[in-house]
């Protein structure tokens, strides 16, 4: 079952997200994730899945607040180093503390940062389904979204709206 449901899953294309949290002084966490949706509009929330044994989630709940790095579509190297566990991750990609909660945002990778704080937490399998409140957002490009599905990265590009002629 867990292959079958694993295939079934990849084949169902989703945007890619860092989120990444600033526990205290210490190294930054983050990690890529495809398990992001929107939940509420008011107030602005959205949810997380997060691995149960995951650095970044310990962070996110040690700190109260987590930012969400919604990848522009050339940021798929980000993606892959965020997913691969590289304990300089960091180092190797610009970053700055969100203006309100100090988590990391990806400044070059990131077409969009939802800076937000942790509403609540509920355990789910082997994952944690982590509930923030947006309470800023940062926009740096608008053109264009990084996807992955079928086990491969693919972009989304903004397109001029259709002339209602």
């Amino acid at each position: 079952m867990d292959v079958d449901f694993r295939e079934m899953m990849s084949s169902f294309p989703t945007g890619v997200s860092v989120v990444a949290a600033q526990n205290g002084h210490t190294t930054p966490r983050g990690m890529t994730c495809s398990a992001l949706c929107s939940l509420s509009v008011n107030p602005s929330t959205l949810l997380v899945c997060l691995r149960t044994e995951s650095p970044t989630l310990h962070a996110v709940v040690a700190s109260g607040a987590f930012a969400v790095n919604l990848l522009h579509g050339e940021a798929e190297w980000v993606a892959s180093l965020f997913a691969s566990g590289a304990p300089d991750r960091f180092d190797r990609v610009l970053w700055r503390p969100t203006s309100l909660t100090h988590s990391p945002a990806l400044v070059e990778a990131a077409h969009s940062v939802g800076d937000c704080v942790v509403d609540r937490t509920y355990p789910a399998g082997d994952h944690v389904i982590v509930v923030g409140i947006v309470r800023a957002i940062e926009k740096f490009r608008t053109d264009s979204a990084l996807l992955y599905g079928f086990r491969q990265y693919g972009q989304l590009h903004r397109t001029a709206p259709a002339n209602a002629g």
